[in-house]
């Protein structure tokens, strides 16, 4: 019963039908789609990721625009102006603004989408071979249908989710390439069954043929984004044939090492396990922008409240006063009190409506597409091996750059190169290999008389070659011939070269470095490898393959040599291997050394060694193994024990050290990300071991970081308390006794399959984050493309940090579309990453420009823009509600309407848009120098409640300043309300103005001219709406006629003007002032050091601890197990350093400035580890003393020359401070930035 059951659970499962050569059957069920009605079951082939079609680009795109209360609120203004009843501001001061900014809006959203659409149709028109009834023809990929028989070609991409039907190599295996999936470029094997192995290659009808006479049917599992898993049947011929992952070719791999294989299209485009896994495209808004909406539904609901309360008062106003005064009584005709209130309820709501204008929608949208120009822009950023300067696909997220808290990153290709280099061994105990100097400045090898060379090999030392060539060492050749036959490499020759496809990047770079040494693996067969030493060839028969898998961590050929003896040879990771050596082994003490001394320079290490095999025990064993392999019951675990008893008593040959390519910059960009409070997490489909090494060589984690793992970090996040901290009683190496310091030394690990348990409650996901928190980064390892998008709404849900995710593969597309910024790589795994992303860089490296200089900037500058933008609107509007008072509540506006619509667009835009193009705190030098800076973002300094407070509360206070102190003047003056208009409306320019020239901090020329051209076009646009001849051709727009010219040449005016400027930005000035006043004397400035222009870099160093040996244990297999068991079947043949640029020395801002901060700087400048002798110091203190009286300004605080009084208190100062001898690495990080 429960076969039968489990039966029925299958049958329901395998529910989607695929029939081979049968078009017309899936042509009927395709999908179609009509606007936003979608009908059929298959999928055609064609990659959609825009979102707008012709017919649906105008609603939803409006949709989306009116979901931004701010847009609502304006349209239902524009209908309330078209009402004359209640209409106080003609309609156009707030059409044409809406206009505007759904017209740039929807033209920014268009022009993406169609960059979007432009990238799909080169995926699209890819060709592909598709099987016709006159045979294969050529094909673009969005033809491909369900059912389809397709030919793939070497080292072609494959276009769908296929079943292996059969290939040219023996036993139609064929091998793929899986980096654009996994993230690894190591190769996976793919066999087909035997049944259409056999009867579609070995029969007499021709292939071609073959395949279109083949009628099979499939039944599988519906669509899903399970990468490594598949469930199906063959039905075919009258037979049932079980499937697998195993024979299933995704979407996305490239097929490698095979000439042509043929496959049935199972699940084609947005059904492919692939595009399952990306995600869809969703609406990103930033954290301001959110901040600012809010902001605006609080303007809302106080214009509402006021209008109310106003409407309240012209209601009573009209019961009360306005009877008893003949001209109000006669204006007022039949109208109610009542009435009369709701109509100037609705036209107090137009009046006010200017305190949330439209305007800074407007240039909101265009500041931002400058910020995105500028990105652009930055050769910092420009990648010129392969032309490709950064581009930000997106204008909507630039100030979330600035405020990043959590950054995401995918490992392959886009930590690392994927280029693994043999740069050390340890043979004998003798090390060999020099890694003071890079790669690329090696002094390359003499390997003339080897015709096998390729030149690719990077290793600096002569006497490894000269001891291979002189046959002296038998160690030494022994060392390398384990290196040429324990693998799993396949070889093939190209373009007459000697090419190798490995399993694992390691393998490659180990055989790859045996060849250009003079052990050249030439070729294998089911039961033997040939190879060339030292140009004599030798033939090894294979009798055994003991198989790498994640739980050995080890690998083991036994092969018989051409003089009959029989050799083992194993390579490992250095703790299985260590612990299997015979007693007393040679050289062993000096191999731990060289091991230690090897992961001190963050090199990937693996043991070699050998075991000399009797006949006796070769039966024994041989027999042993055959009764493993065919049981039925446990047979890993019999296969694993038979493997252990062979590989003991080894002996030691040598050590491999392998340097994993990081990317330029990637050590140095983690460690100011890190400096900068940024989380860095990596999400990888890479194995524990080569994540963690690559982790430790990028600086992601230090050298004597503790890696929390496993059994430990389960019973950690188990634990009752809720309150996850490194306090622990229990005695662990892991966990610190100290709160603040255990998780600073301390990163999780994580596989995909620990992730998905924990997850799986919500409160062991929170305490993961919280725990997260408190360590120094996470790795998380095997996890699938789903997984890692899991992980980004993991931590969105748990911490109200920003995220950003970066990647270069298909499998980091649903990563990417997750998290609150994506970034994409233009790498060699395609460009899906990059069509998915909003920004895009060429290299890694670039992110801390990115963030670091432009994030920052951007932050700074909208911040200032919204609340500059706010007060000024808002003081502006404010003035209305205290003239009310003054007018019976009527709704009578204080300002002419041409003054309404132009004070936002034209008299007050210029400066506020100079300063959100070119403002800066700090320096793009000082935001790289010191990272600290960023944080203040992190932490919503700029923009939050408070500060909007703050920024609102002062609005009202300049709104009473405005209008009161006017109406002080003139309560006794004979000036009428034009004049009054006029004073109050150039009062609100001129201190809208000063407070911009406050605001900034960085002039530029741009910034001056903007400011005498906004006053310049205030003045004249003035005159020229108040000229009486205007007036005269439409008086119901122009309605002040001549008042300008009367009012600018009265002096009773203008000293109006002054005071209520001075008045209105008093409480700016005031804050200021104390500000400098109270600051504290210790805070620290940053300055710009011009006398130092950085030193070569010096060698990245872990000093890693022997007491932790995981730490270098790295043995990068192939996901799963290897290919021993196909092969013996016969079934197929870094570097640290700050950046060259200016470096920022802190300087205390006090009157003098003692050498004990100068000198060690100065001695870090200089690159020396020693304090400076006395002569040194004698020269650097004469020094010292003439760089500090030549701009002694810069140390005092003060802008003049200092006079000779204070020039000699100042050398007081400075010979007294004592000389200091510690001497940092670099100045201290931790001091305040002001």
């Amino acid at each position: 019963r429960e076969r039968e059951r489990e039966g029925e659970r299958y049958r329901d499962c395998v529910t989607w039908e695929v029939r081979a050569n049968c078009r017309q059957f899936h042509q009927q069920l395709r999908r179609k789609s009509f606007l936003f009605v979608h009908w059929g079951k298959y999928a055609d082939n064609a990659v959609r990721s825009y979102k707008y079609s012709p017919l649906t680009f105008l609603p939803l795109n409006l949709y989306e625009q009116f979901q931004r209360a701010a847009n609502l609120y304006f349209l239902l203004i524009v209908i309330m102006q078209c009402v004359p009843a209640i209409s106080t501001l003609r309609w156009y001061t707030t059409m044409l603004p809406l206009l505007v900014v759904l017209t740039m809006r929807g033209l920014k959203d268009l022009l993406t989408d169609l960059g979007r659409r432009r990238s799909d149709s080169q995926i699209n028109r890819r060709p592909c071979d598709i099987l016709t009834t006159q045979g294969f023809r050529t094909a673009q990929w969005k033809d491909v249908c369900v059912g389809d028989i397709l030919r793939i070609h070497k080292d072609q991409i494959i276009p769908a989710d296929l079943l292996l039907l059969c290939s040219t190599e023996p036993h139609s295996l064929c091998y793929v390439e899986t980096a654009d999936i996994d993230g690894e470029t190591n190769l996976k094997f793919r066999q087909a069954l035997s049944i259409t192995h056999t009867e579609l290659t070995s029969g007499p009808i021709d292939a071609e043929l073959q395949l279109q006479m083949f009628d099979g049917i499939v039944l599988c599992e519906e669509p899903n984004s399970r990468l490594y898993s598949f469930r199906g049947e063959l039905h075919w011929r009258g037979e049932s044939h079980l499937l697998e992952a195993d024979h299933i070719l995704l979407r996305g791999t490239t097929l490698r090492n095979t000439d042509t294989a043929y496959g049935l299209a199972l699940y084609t485009g947005s059904d492919s396990k692939v595009l399952r896994n990306c995600g869809r495209l969703r609406v990103k808004r930033t954290q301001v922008e959110k901040i600012l909406n809010r902001v605006v539904l609080g303007i809302v609901l106080f214009v509402l409240m006021v209008a109310l309360l106003l409407a309240i008062g012209a209601g009573v106003f009209e019961h009360n006063v306005s009877p008893r005064i003949e001209v109000l009584s006669a204006l007022r005709g039949d109208f109610t009190p009542v009435y009369t209130g709701f109509l100037a309820f609705w036209g107090y709501v137009i009046l006010l409506s200017p305190s949330m204008p439209m305007t800074l929608y407007i240039t909101f949208e265009v500041m931002r597409m400058i910020h995105c120009f500028m990105i652009g822009w930055d050769l910092e950023m420009y990648w010129a091996e392969t032309d490709s300067p950064a581009h930000a696909r997106t204008t909507s997220l630039n100030e979330e750059l600035g405020q990043v808290g959590h950054l995401l990153s995918d490992k392959t290709g886009t930590l690392t190169q994927n280029k693994l280099l043999f740069r050390q061994c340890c043979i004998a105990g003798c090390i060999y290999g020099d890694t003071s100097v890079t790669g690329e400045k090696t002094k390359p090898l003499d390997l003339s008389w080897n015709p096998f060379s390729c030149g690719d090999l990077l290793f600096s030392d002569q006497r490894l070659v000269d001891r291979l060539r002189e046959k002296g060492c038998a160690q030494t050749r022994e060392f390398f011939t384990a290196l040429a036959l324990c693998h799993t490499v396949m070889s093939e020759r190209k373009d007459g070269s000697l090419r190798y496809q490995a399993a694992s990047p390691d393998e490659g770079a180990l055989v790859s470095a045996a060849r250009e040494l003079g052990w050249v693996f030439l070729t294998r067969t089911r039961d033997s490898m040939t190879l060339n030493e030292l140009g004599h060839t030798r033939q090894y028969q294979l009798l055994a393959l003991l198989d790498f898998t994640s739980k050995r961590r080890r690998m083991s050929v036994l092969v018989r040599e051409p003089e009959g003896g029989l050799k083992l040879y194993c390579k490992g990771a250095d703790i299985v291997i260590l612990e299997r050596l015979q007693n007393n082994c040679p050289d062993l003490e000096s191999t731990e050394n060289a091991l230690e001394l090897f992961a001190q320079g963050c090199l990937r290490t693996l043991c070699v060694a050998v075991r000399s095999v009797t006949e006796e025990l070769w039966r024994e064993w041989s027999h042993g193994l055959k009764q493993a392999a065919k049981a039925t019951a446990q047979r890993e675990k019999m296969l694993e024990d038979v493997y252990g008893r062979m590989e003991t008593e080894l002996t030691l040959l040598g050590v491999t050290a392998i340097e994993d390519r990081l990317q330029d910059g990637v050590p140095e960009t983690i460690a100011s990300l890190r400096r900068a409070g940024i989380k860095v997490w990596v999400l990888t489909g890479d194995k524990t071991e080569t994540a963690v090494n690559v982790g430790y060589s990028c600086k992601l984690m230090d050298p004597d970081t503790r890696l929390l793992q496993g059994d430990e970090l389960k019973q950690l996040l188990q634990d009752s308390s809720p309150d996850i901290a490194f306090l622990k009683t229990v005695d662990s190496d892991v966990w610190s006794t100290h709160r603040e310091t255990g998780g600073r030394k301390t990163a999780l690990v994580i596989t995909g399959h620990e992730l998905a348990e924990l997850t799986a409650k919500p409160e062991t996901g929170a305490k993961l984050i919280a725990l997260s928190d408190q360590c120094q980064s996470v790795l998380c390892c095997r996890v699938t493309p789903g997984q890692k998008a899991e992980v980004i709404h993991l931590i969105r849900k748990h911490s109200p940090s920003v995220t950003m995710a970066i990647g270069d593969g298909a499998n980091d597309v649903n990563m990417i579309k997750t998290a609150h910024i994506g970034v994409g790589l233009y790498g060699v795994e395609g460009s899906q990453a990059v069509q998915n992303a909003d920004f895009a860089v060429a290299q890694f490296s670039f992110l801390r420009r990115l963030l670091l200089v432009h994030g920052h900037w951007s932050y700074l500058r909208i911040c200032l823009f919204l609340r500059y933008f706010l007060y000024k609107t808002t003081a502006f509007a404010l003035v209305h509600v205290w003239y009310s008072f003054y007018n019976g509540f009527s709704a009578q506006s204080v300002y002419e309407n041409w003054f309404i619509a132009l004070y936002t667009s034209m008299y007050t835009t210029f400066p506020i848009q100079c300063l959100a193009i070119f403002e800066q705190d700090v320096s793009a030098e000082g935001c790289v120098c010191w990272p600290e800076v960023y944080t203040v973002g992190q932490r919503h300094k700029l923009l939050n409640p408070l500060v909007l407070s703050a920024t609102l509360l002062y609005s009202f206070y300049t709104s009473v300043i405005l209008i009161f102190f006017p109406l002080g003047v003139f309560q006794y003056a004979s000036l009428d309300y034009q004049t009054f208009a006029v004073t109050v409306a150039t009062s609100a320019v001129f201190t809208t103005t000063v407070e911009i020239v406050l605001y900034t901090k960085f002039w530029t020329k741009w910034n001056i001219i903007a400011i005498f051209v906004s006053l310049g076009c205030y003045f004249l646009i003035t005159l020229i709406t108040q000229s009486p001849r205007l007036f005269q051709s439409a008086p119901t727009d122009y309605y002040f006629p001549g008042v300008a010219p009367n009012a600018f040449s009265n002096p009773v005016f203008w000293l109006t003007v002054l005071i209520t400027t001075c008045a209105a930005i008093l409480p700016s000035v005031t804050v200021r002032a104390l500000g400098l006043v109270l600051a504290n004397p210790d805070k620290h400035k940053v300055h710009n050091s011009y006398g130092s222009q950085g030193t070569d870099s010096p060698k990245l160093q872990s000093w890693f601890k022997r007491d932790t040996p995981r730490r270098r244990s790295s043995y990068a297999m192939s996901q799963g197990k290897g290919f021993g068991q196909l092969l013996t079947s016969g079934a197929g043949l870094h570097n640290r350093a700050p950046p060259k640029d200016r470096r920022f020395l802190y300087l205390r801002k006090t009157k003098s400035t003692p050498q004990a901060l100068w000198l060690p700087l100065l001695e870090c400048h200089t690159g020396r580890d020693q304090p400076l002798s006395s002569l040194d110091r004698s020269a650097t203190q004469a020094n010292i003393n003439r760089s500090l009286l030549s701009r002694p300004q810069c140390h005092t605080g003060r802008h003049q020359p200092l006079s000779s009084l204070d020039r000699s208190a100042t050398q007081a100062d400075i010979n007294r401070s004592p000389l200091s001898t510690a001497v940092p690495h670099r100045p201290t990080s931790t001091a305040l930035l002001s």
